[in-house]
């Protein structure tokens, strides 16, 4: 058989396999993602019962291919005006439930004589829970539009964020050779949210301008095959700068999902993504290697009962630390007891990099399957555990559990320090981004680009620099004047600080300072870089070009402009 039919004829018995096993999943009531695992199980190599595929190369190459669409889709359905509408309470309760599961994680490869990292990511795999099985979980037992549904939904996405973090990491202790890789890992991290809000924001000025300027001539075929173009050549990017193919594929799905058109993409691909998620779960149970499982079965059964019973301890908890009341925390506590798909790309690719015992993989698989079993009746348990509980608590207690938040009583002077710090950091982190970007394009690619221009030797050294820093000022000026820049509603709320207490004043005048400092550090930069004069005589004429740049109102009109753009295209009607 030629290669190529080799190809087919393995694609042709994952299909036919996975069709035929998820049609007796679908019989039983279960999810087809379990489906999809005893499928690969039964053709793969471990078991002869059934014809196996030829080549493991060429699905694994598929699967990868499985991974891509997957994180476009989970891009597409996340949200990031939905994400910063929950408030604080979703992100508590994944982060301290991430944070505690991980330390149990830890603990656990510490206890079985594995290194640190190896142990971080093994309570990282632990702290994901699947979408896909709490999602059809709800849907069977009527329980979507709940207020611990919503919680638990918020908390997924913010699980599915920090996987995608995870495999940067992996990445980055593979690529050291240090066993703790400190400073590499923070780096690595830097480098990442620089990245991702450079992305977002190109991103969501410029695709969703270009998809409504063009959408009398796009079809539906137009927009699927743009959709998968910028996917792939989002991938290819997200590459070439260090990251995962997952990345790239979740940066551009969520860029997307901006859009008017996120709907019709979604709809549009979610047959591709179909089919090659059916591909990459396949290939993933091809990877039960009964042998191994029963030489650490008793690992098998620790993961099962730390995530069955910890886990849902821990999840609970984190709820109500983050202000829940009690029900809705030991809801979504049972809700999340399990591991999630995440876990079985986090393994693959901590196996393939080395970082992990390549024994992990059909482990983790294999309690991921026990405890997707377990799902629906852990949910319906947690109505009985809770009615148990209240029925213990003394009043006092459950008053207590009922007024608690986090961040105590909201008064008016935290509120207005929450207001201003989320108008005005947002601000600062994103222009600063956008400023840093501009300039190192200019300085590293631009200019020496230009300078080999022909005849531009001819154009004295001195004048030369003078266009170059003027030109570099002029580009990143509405950046700075954004960084410094207060709303009207800012000016309110410092005002109403001062009123409430003198001593807020030292406070917005150090802020404010901040500010500027940050714009001060640019305008250096490219003053220092174009000319050699005296450091002081530099920063006099760094500070004149700070008050040009804030007074200036052209720069304002410029800075309006871009922001009224952006909010546009965001669908954010924030001040």
């Amino acid at each position: 058989m030629s290669e190529n039919l080799r190809l087919v004829a393995d694609l042709a018995l994952i299909l036919t396999s996975a069709g035929v096993v998820t049609v007796i999943f679908k019989l039983l009531k279960q999810p087809l993602v379990l489906g999809y695992l005893v499928a690969g199980f039964l053709v793969g190599p471990h078991m002869h019962i059934f014809p196996t595929v030829a080549d493991m190369a060429d699905v694994e190459a598929w699967s990868e291919i499985g991974i891509i669409f997957m994180m476009f889709g989970v891009g597409l359905e996340f949200s990031f005006k939905k994400l910063m509408s929950v408030g604080s309470k979703a992100f508590i309760t994944a982060f301290v439930g991430i944070i505690g599961m991980m330390g149990v994680g830890t603990l656990l490869g510490v206890i079985m004589g594995w290194g640190i990292m190896e142990s971080i990511f093994l309570g990282g795999m632990l702290s994901m829970s699947s979408t896909a099985i709490i999602v059809k979980a709800f849907e069977d037992l009527n329980l979507k539009g709940q207020s611990f549904a919503n919680l638990t939904m918020v908390v997924l996405i913010i699980q599915d964020i920090v996987a995608v973090v995870m495999m940067v990491l992996i990445s980055t202790v593979a690529a050291s050779k240090n066993a703790m890789p400190g400073k590499e890992m923070l780096m690595s991290i830097v480098k990442l949210v620089f990245f991702l809000i450079l992305w977002f924001v190109i991103g969501i000025y410029v695709i969703p301008t270009l998809l409504r300027k063009f959408k009398n001539y796009i079809n539906d075929e137009n927009l699927l095959i743009i959709s998968i173009g910028l996917c792939f050549g989002m991938v290819i990017l997200a590459n070439k700068v260090g990251f995962s193919s997952a990345l790239g594929a979740f940066v551009i799905g969520s860029i997307l999902a901006e859009t008017d058109e996120s709907e019709r993409i979604e709809h549009l691909t979610e047959s591709i993504k179909n089919l090659f998620s059916a591909i990459f779960f396949v290939s993933v149970g091809m990877m039960i290697d009964p042998p191994v499982l029963l030489k650490y079965w008793k690992l098998v059964l620790a993961l099962v009962l730390i995530t069955l019973i910890i886990k849902a301890f821990v999840s609970t908890v984190a709820a109500l630390v983050a202000g829940a009341n009690l029900e809705d925390s030991v809801k979504s506590g049972f809700t999340l007891s399990q591991i999630g798909e995440f876990a079985f790309i986090i393994a693959s690719v901590a196996v393939a990099q080395r970082v992990m015992p390549s024994y992990i993989y059909p482990v983790i698989i294999a309690s991921s399957v026990i405890t997707t079993f377990t799902t629906p009746y852990w949910i319906k348990l947690a109505t009985p555990v809770y009615n148990a509980l209240d029925s213990r608590l003394s009043p006092k207690t459950k008053r207590a559990l009922d007024e608690y938040a986090l961040f105590g009583a909201s008064k008016e002077g935290k509120k207005n320090w929450r207001s201003i710090i989320k108008s005005t950091i947002t601000n600062v982190v994103v222009y600063s981004v956008l400023s840093f970007a501009t300039l190192w394009i200019l300085f590293e690619k631009v200019i020496p680009f230009v300078r080999k221009l022909p005849y531009v030797e001819m154009i004295p050294k001195w004048g030369f620099n003078t266009m170059c820093a003027v030109g570099s000022l002029l580009l990143i000026s509405p950046f700075l004047f954004g960084i410094v820049r207060n709303s009207p509603k800012t000016h309110e709320l410092y005002r109403n600080l001062v009123k409430e207490n003198r001593a807020n004043m030292l406070a917005v005048i150090v802020w404010t300072l901040f500010r500027f400092t940050i714009v001060f550090y640019f305008v250096f930069s490219i003053l220092v870089k174009f000319f050699k004069f005296t450091k002081w005589v530099i920063v006099l004429i760094a500070i004149a070009v700070i008050f040009l740049v804030v007074l200036s109102r052209h720069n304002l009109n410029r800075f309006a402009t871009l922001e009224r753009k952006f909010k546009s295209n965001l669908g954010d009607n924030v001040n």
